[in-house]
């Protein structure tokens, strides 16, 4: 069998679920998608864990998505796998004008730089938003926005501007909460406080997107961080003979603090 035998046998095997499993069966794109998602996070779990084996595994489940949406596709009369596959290919072609035509871009900044012109010069983009879709989770969205606003040059000169305004936004929120106050359990946010928050995440992301920072896998990395010490300390405490449920708030942050220190000693021992 030929390299591409693997692509073909999932090909056959997508086909023969559709048309023989009783839950394949019943999927259209809008139940699918979901499931696509969870697979786009869980490859992006394995890259950032730097575990190999997992990302092979997870890589293959997302493959399967692109097999399964690219066949609902076709039942509908709107194209293959193999247009999917063509359109994909002439798009990365048409973009790379540097690798495959006479074009120069000697910098990565210079590549995206190029890639939003072609968008808007070849590709009919009209508009600075264009196809920046709303089902991006907020951060992302976030930071899609910003992108195409420093695309057409609405962007900070240097870092002194989006740092200068995270402080600022901070400031504003501050003042809101002195105001407001904090709200009662189950109850609504009071819309100002609500409104500088938002203003001060928007310009987090900013900062983010300026320094190359992905701010998605920046909060996931940071939470996942906080899950690790917060269950280390309670280990930490369960060996000295205390109930971590039970302890006040500064014993909490004691043990979470040397939770933090022998991680900190770990890692720096690797």
């Amino acid at each position: 069998m030929g390299d591409d035998a693997p692509l073909v046998e999932l090909r056959e095997l997508t086909r023969r679920l559709r048309a023989e499993c009783p839950w394949d069966r019943e999927q259209t794109a809008r139940t699918i998608v979901p499931h696509t998602v969870e697979e786009a996070y869980e490859v992006a779990d394995a890259a950032l864990a730097d575990d190999p084996v997992k990302l092979r595994d997870e890589l293959g489940d997302l493959l399967f998505q692109v097999f399964f949406l690219s066949l609902l596709l076709e039942e509908q009369g709107e194209g293959d796998l193999d247009d999917v596959t063509r359109a994909v290919h002439e798009k990365l072609v048409r973009r790379h004008p540097h690798v495959f035509g006479d074009a120069e871009a000697r910098t990565p900044g210079r590549v995206r730089e190029r890639w939003e012109e072609i968008k808007t010069e070849r590709e009919g983009r009209i508009g600075v938003f264009h196809d920046v879709p709303e089902s991006l989770p907020a951060l992302l969205l976030a930071r899609k926005a910003q992108r195409r606003a420093a695309a057409v040059g609405y962007d900070w000169p240097d870092l002194a501007g989006p740092s200068e305004k995270v402080r600022e936004e901070l400031d504003e929120l501050l003042a809101e909460l002195a105001r407001a106050g904090r709200p009662g359990p189950e109850t609504e946010p009071d819309r100002a406080v609500e409104a500088e928050l938002g203003d001060l995440l928007f310009t987090v992301v900013n900062l983010a997107r300026f320094v190359n920072v992905d701010p998605e896998l920046a909060l996931r990395g940071a939470t996942g961080r906080f899950r690790r010490r917060v269950e280390l300390a309670e280990r930490l405490a369960a060996e000295a003979g205390e109930t971590w449920t039970a302890l006040g708030l500064e014993e909490q942050e004691r043990w979470y603090e040397r939770a933090k220190a022998t991680m900190g000693s770990r890692a720096a021992d690797r």
